[in-house]
């Protein structure tokens, strides 16, 4: 048994060191006869790369509602345009009342709370940011969304039923218009209104290069004071954990239908939302980026192999004597046969890790100089080196077959 091990050891070494000598021997022909497989391979790994970076991105920072989290809103996600329009005649606004109606009568959340948006300008003196999102929430929120306080507090139950002019702003704010300065205590202009900084909340970050600090908190009782109550709110929901998700989303459907006078077979007017139906809309939208570029990778792959399969030929033609030699020796055909596989296997593979290694550098180059996110998954790397050695194998099976096909006298009278 070991004999035999060790008999194919040695079968599987020479043509791994034959396909590796080739390939220095000839770098300049080597690395044409493999630019379609590095193409290929590095191609597929930048965008499985960027789709698991955007991927993770996406979950991190823009679905990320919060832990078992979901919002009841006006709509749901609609990706049509006449849905749309059939929806904003159709949905009614999400309103205090109905915020009320499900804090009394629902049995299931661990918490709820009530956020409204809009634009506005702050400003401290003689600077000033537009576009900050200004966001009235219940003090509750802090149990419930993903930012909270660095410095100082959150917006408390005090704050809000004095309708106080109180804000924790984001970390642009703090750093922009309070340059040195601790802000805790001080006063900020919000849409013209003074108010006091009682706190600052973490960083977050940026979401496709916008930044997601550029925010001030106020009391919800502030801010339909400020803004009034027409628009609609964004009902915010936390359920007791993964399992009592759908249950909760279930109740407060129940519920709001009721108040509604919605028919069974009526559809809801009012949507809700959670982390996975937005990570679903998204992959539904990377997946059809990535079918596309199946057909890109697809297409340097054959031209690849292609190549490598006129190389292979060359090279039978080029080695015929020595051929004719291994099998006067007792070679058989399926050991010219394995021993040519195995090289068109090894110099795909060798293009692959090319391929791996240009791939590797793109991203590294991509996350240093943009804000694009370029994850790369080992599997990745895995998948593309078998890939490069499956097009090797394929496109070498018609030229090793020739190969393993020579007779040995024939061979043997090729001129070297």
């Amino acid at each position: 048994m070991k004999r035999g091990v060790l008999k194919r050891g040695v079968q599987f070494r020479e043509p791994v060191g034959v396909a590796l000598e080739t390939l220095h021997q000839h770098k300049m022909r080597s690395f044409l006869m493999l630019l379609g497989i590095i193409l290929s391979v590095s191609t597929l790994i930048v965008v499985i790369s960027l789709i698991s970076g955007v991927n993770k991105y996406i979950a991190n920072r823009v679905a990320n509602l919060g832990s078992n989290v979901f919002l009841l809103t006006r709509f749901p996600l609609i990706t049509d345009v006449q849905e749309l329009v059939k929806a904003e005649r159709r949905n009614k606004k999400v309103t205090w009342e109905d915020y009320e109606a499900l804090r009394d009568n629902m049995k299931l959340p661990l918490r709820m709370g009530v956020e409204q948006r809009t634009n506005g300008r702050t400003r401290v003196g003689s600077q000033g940011l537009d576009d900050t999102n200004i966001r009235g929430v219940t003090a509750n929120m802090v149990d419930i969304d993903i930012e909270t306080p660095r410095d100082g507090r959150y917006i408390s139950e005090g704050d809000d039923q004095s309708r106080a002019p109180v804000t924790m702003i984001g970390n642009d704010l703090a750093a922009k218009l309070f340059p040195n300065v601790d802000p805790i205590g001080r006063e900020i202009l919000i849409d013209g209104r003074p108010f006091q900084v009682v706190g600052v909340g973490k960083t977050i970050g940026t979401a496709f290069g916008q930044s997601q600090d550029n925010f001030a908190y106020i009391p919800i009782q502030t801010y339909f004071k400020m803004y009034g109550t027409n628009e609609t709110v964004w009902v915010n929901i936390q359920a007791g954990g993964p399992d009592w998700m759908e249950r909760t989303q279930d109740e407060a459907r129940a519920i709001m239908r009721a108040r509604r006078h919605l028919a069974p077979n009526e559809p809801d007017n009012f949507g809700i939302l959670d982390s996975a139906t937005l990570m679903q809309l998204w992959k539904n939208l990377t997946g059809v980026i990535a079918t596309a570029m199946v057909g890109v990778v697809s297409v340097f792959l054959v031209i690849g192999g292609v190549v490598i399969m006129n190389v292979m030929l060359a090279t039978v033609t080029e080695r015929t004597r020595e051929i004719g030699i291994r099998k006067a020796m007792g070679a058989r055909r399926g050991d010219i046969l394995l021993q040519f596989l195995i090289e068109a296997a090894v110099m795909a593979a060798a293009g692959g890790a090319i391929g791996v290694i240009v791939a590797y550098g793109i991203a590294v180059l991509t996350r240093a100089t943009t804000s694009v996110p370029m994850n790369v998954p080992f599997v990745a790397v895995l998948l593309a080196e078998a890939i490069s050695a499956a097009v090797g194998i394929f496109f070498g099976v018609y030229p090793a077959r020739k190969a393993a096909r020579l007779q040995p006298i024939e061979a043997l009278r090729q001129e070297v």
